[in-house]
């Protein structure tokens, strides 16, 4: 169980999120939604340690995680994995388990790093360097990498941004799977609402660094609720499936913003 309390994020003084409070379950997919600037990202910037955040952060038994403590249990992908390198992909999964290397990199280790490779449909790349592969296939490598460290908490930010829509299925089920089979607690920031509802357990919402909406895709998505956040007339359609789709119509005036729950 992850626990969350009083979480609040601030550049100077000005307060982009304000005592934030949630739990989440173990094996749980949580899809974090919001127009830009509203806080996602400082939100698990703040959640990982990465930036200075009061609140506490906790974990099934560990109380008020400092955030010099996170590193073992949380890992955070930033946005921007754009940074290149002449290490090969094989060697940037590995050095997931930086703290299990020797010497010499067991066989049984590296072939595990092979395996999540493959399951991203990188297993052709992992003799050559960052350098030398495309920007989405460095970020599906740091996708890669997360889930080899096996953490209890894998926070992403917007990890499907620069993939293609055969990717994004790919990256989604893949994360989805982990968390169900491993108990890792995992929180997306993202865009495509269809995509959200379709891959995640839970949303949480955001607007001005608040929680406006938190439940099931089906309980948390609207007409009225779209409109608020993102300022956009949509079409909401239950497929056969029980999965919703979302498809934009408009931009609209935003006329008011949303009560926090």
């Amino acid at each position: 169980m992850l626990n969350v309390t009083g979480l609040t994020v601030k550049y100077g003084s000005l307060s982009v999120i304000t005592d934030l409070a949630f739990s989440l379950e173990p094996g749980s997919f949580t899809a974090l939604l919001g127009a830009n600037g509203t806080g996602k990202s400082s939100l698990l910037k703040g959640i990982a340690g990465v930036i200075p955040a009061s609140g506490g952060v906790s974990l099934q038994d560990r109380k008020n995680l400092q955030p010099h403590q996170r590193g073992d249990s949380i890992a955070y992908m930033p946005q921007d994995t754009g940074a290149t390198s002449s290490l090969t992909v094989i060697e940037v999964i590995l050095l997931g388990r930086l703290r299990s290397l020797g010497m010499q990199v067991p066989r049984s280790l590296e072939n595990e790093a092979i395996s999540i490779l493959s399951g991203f449909g990188l297993g052709a790349l992992e003799t050559r360097t960052l350098e030398e592969i495309s920007g989405g296939q460095r970020q599906l490598v740091y996708l890669a990498q997360s889930l080899f460290r096996n953490p209890d908490i894998l926070l992403l930010d917007e990890p499907t941004a620069a993939l293609d829509l055969r990717h994004q299925l790919i990256v989604l089920d893949r994360v989805s799977s982990h968390c169900r089979k491993n108990g890792t607690i995992a929180i997306a920031a993202m865009h495509d609402l269809s995509l959200a509802a379709k891959c995640a357990d839970r949303l949480i919402c955001m607007s001005d660094g608040k929680i406006v909406a938190d439940g099931k895709p089906t309980e948390v998505l609207s007409v009225s609720l779209i409109r608020d956040l993102y300022g956009v007339e949509a079409d909401l359609v239950t497929g056969s499936n029980g999965i919703l789709h979302i498809t934009p119509l408009n931009a609209v005036e935003l006329e008011k913003t949303v009560s926090p729950v």
